[in-house]
């Protein structure tokens, strides 16, 4: 994947876009790139990109998070930190947006600045595994509905099937029509299969389609 200089990560709850986005920051830095990672997700307390603080900052990542994450304080509010993803275009920015149209409204303030760019990809997170989206039709009619949320459309999607720890291969293999499906129906390229490392055979570690993921340890 060529990495655009924003790359924004959005899907249905529990797709598990949070741990794809930390280790495409962690990816985008182990390049060489100077790489900020933004937690956008202001409706879920659960699975935050700021869990993850310490490896990315000893990455070289900037984490940008609202100071109420990982508390049991509910404000739903970004910093206003989170402009410098937009504004400081010297660096990559990774964007971890909330699940579904909900958590794709706070995109909204940012969209017209990151479409004037017009340097980004928006990608959709599918999980087949979940109960909401199992099938590639179901699937697309969640990213219509984060689209109009968020005010901007995708440009690519990442299969990222998995049922967190209980995932084996055969689960990962057997999504694969799925997502070549949404893929057809949607008409945007699908960018790889991520994988935790351990579940991924040897013989495709080397290749392209799967992206090889650490899955990332929740503090709570």
């Amino acid at each position: 994947m060529q990495a655009k200089r924003v790359t924004l990560f959005a899907g249905h709850y529990g797709s598990g876009k949070t741990n794809v986005a930390v280790n495409f920051a962690l990816h985008l830095a182990g390049q060489g790139k100077t790489v900020a990672l933004a937690d956008m997700d202001i409706v879920n307390p659960y699975y935050r990109s700021k869990d993850s603080s310490k490896d990315l900052e000893n990455a070289g990542v900037k984490v940008i998070a609202s100071a109420y994450a990982n508390t049991n304080v509910d404000v739903p509010a970004l910093p206003q930190e989170m402009y410098s993803v937009t504004e400081d275009t010297s660096r990559y920015a990774v964007l971890d947006v909330g699940g579904d149209d909900r958590g794709a409204l706070a995109l909204g303030r940012y969209a017209p600045a990151i479409l004037q760019e017009n340097d980004y990809h928006m990608v959709y997170v599918f999980n087949a595994s979940r109960p909401l989206s199992r099938t590639a039709e179901a699937a697309l009619e969640i990213m219509h509905e984060i689209e109009a949320a968020g005010g901007i459309p995708f440009t690519a999607i990442v299969n990222n099937t998995n049922l967190g720890k209980e995932t084996d291969w055969e689960t990962v293999a057997a999504s694969h029509k799925e997502a070549e499906k949404l893929s057809q129906i949607s008409g945007l390229p699908l960018l790889f299969t991520s994988v935790e490392k351990s579940v991924l055979p040897p013989e495709y570690r080397e290749n392209e389609a799967y992206f090889p993921l650490t899955l990332q340890k929740t503090i709570w």
